[in-house]
């Protein structure tokens, strides 16, 4: 099974609208009422904070790349490329 990155924006946002299919279902079968508007802050509130994540995550990603590449020239240098002033 091939791997992939991990991206928690869309986990977020999966728990959101699987969570407003329940309070929908819910409504649906009885079980509670649930106002017409209880969906539409649930729903935007839960794009708005997926976004949030999938840029936060974004920042992450790219700080720990741009770490690694640097760790990577320098150990591409190598000791006798260094220069020690003195």
């Amino acid at each position: 099974m091939a791997r992939h990155e991990f991206q928690p924006g869309k986990l977020v946002a999966g728990f959101f609208l699987a969570t407003a299919g329940v309070v929908y279902a819910g409504d649906a079968g009885g079980w509670w009422d649930t106002p017409w508007f209880v969906m539409i802050p649930l729903l935007t509130g839960g794009l708005c904070l997926a976004g949030v994540v999938a840029l936060v995550a974004l920042g992450v990603r790219r700080r720990r790349a741009g770490s690694r590449r640097a760790a990577a020239r320098a150990a591409d240098r190598g000791p006798e490329d260094s220069h020690v002033p003195g």
